[in-house]
């Protein structure tokens, strides 16, 4: 009598086909129900607020796409992520970044959507990066600064307040999200410091920034001026509440029109021409980098591009030409 052998338990999978066993309700999860789940778990690893803004906003572009109904599990195939990408950067003619920056939230849900079992295919793996221009540095001269500031009416509160927030932008190197999530409490007088707490910043690590003694001032004004408010938080509108980014964008779009600049100011040109007065002042990349709040350097690198002018300047101070022939 042949013995039967079994070498493996009925019902028990090996490892690689445990992840993507389907269970019942796990088949029968639609697009948005698996979107919903991977936000709960994305909330609970405490993403900062805007972050998860990203998650959702990013996620509704591709249910515009679809014509914003749902999709059954066997219909979230490669092809078609792979479409919606082509219609992005061929249809819609949207900049390589703005792809790049929302296939990046849609390859980590669906990353994440394989890791769980919820579908077979790895289509995250076949998600590549639109390719990019060479990064070009969007800066704004100093006399452009000082037009914009010229044309900011001191004598009204909001266009006061702006004045503020720029100079400390420039001053600090803020990210404009950090900048407007700054309570009363972080601004340190006694030692000119600002204090950014790590649930307000891009990269979720608090960091501390120097002020020079010039913003120091103008700061102790303004929170004088605003002390009647009795908000926690720093800068804020007309009527007490803490300031929109998109507030603060759209009155930069004014001065710049104001001011007749043939480009219109962003609050992340701020920090990219701050950035680029720090090294041209004699500041060195390691301490912008901790400044920026940049995990590594070749984050840092798009910051110190120099404009045509600017080689100029550099080449005539450390040319070693004139080194050598110390030619002033």
């Amino acid at each position: 009598m042949t013995t039967k052998r079994k070498f493996k338990r009925k019902g028990v999978f090996l490892s690689s086909e445990s992840k993507h066993a389907v269970t019942k309700e796990m088949a029968e999860l639609t697009l948005k129900e698996m979107h919903l789940r991977f936000m709960r778990y994305k909330r609970s690893e405490g993403l900062a607020p805007r972050s998860l803004n990203d998650y959702e906003e990013h996620f509704g572009y591709l249910l515009d796409f679809i014509g914003g109904g749902d999709l059954k599990r066997n219909e979230i195939t490669a092809d078609l992520i792979l479409e919606y990408k082509y219609y992005m950067v061929h249809n819609k003619n949207l900049a390589p970044g703005t792809v790049n920056l929302r296939l990046r939230t849609l390859r980590a849900f669906l990353k994440w959507c394989y890791n769980e079992g919820f579908i077979n295919e790895p289509i995250h793996e076949k998600l590549k990066k639109v390719r990019e221009p060479e990064d070009k540095i969007r800066n704004i001269e100093p006399y452009e600064v000082k037009a914009l500031l010229s044309v900011i009416d001191d004598e009204w509160y909001s266009e006061y307040r702006d004045k503020v927030i720029i100079l400390t932008m420039l001053d600090t190197l803020m990210r404009i999200s950090e900048c407007l999530a700054v309570k009363r409490k972080n601004v340190d007088l006694r030692n000119n410091v600002i204090h950014l707490e790590a649930s307000d910043t891009k990269t979720r690590k608090a960091r501390s920034l120097p002020i020079s003694v010039k913003t120091a001032k103008l700061l102790a004004e303004y929170m004088q001026e605003t002390e009647d408010f009795n908000n926690e938080y720093l800068f804020l509108t007309y009527d007490g509440r803490p300031l929109n980014h998109g507030t603060f964008r759209k009155h930069l779009v004014m001065y710049s029109q104001r001011a007749g600049l043939d480009k219109v100011v962003t609050p992340h040109m701020l920090r990219h021409t701050g950035s680029l007065l720090y090294l041209l002042n004699g500041g060195n990349i390691f301490s912008l980098q901790k400044i920026l709040g940049h995990s590594t350097l070749e984050m840092t690198r798009r910051y110190v591009q120099f404009t045509e002018s600017h080689l100029n300047e550099v080449h005539e101070d450390f040319s070693a030409v004139n080194s050598i022939f110390k030619v002033k």
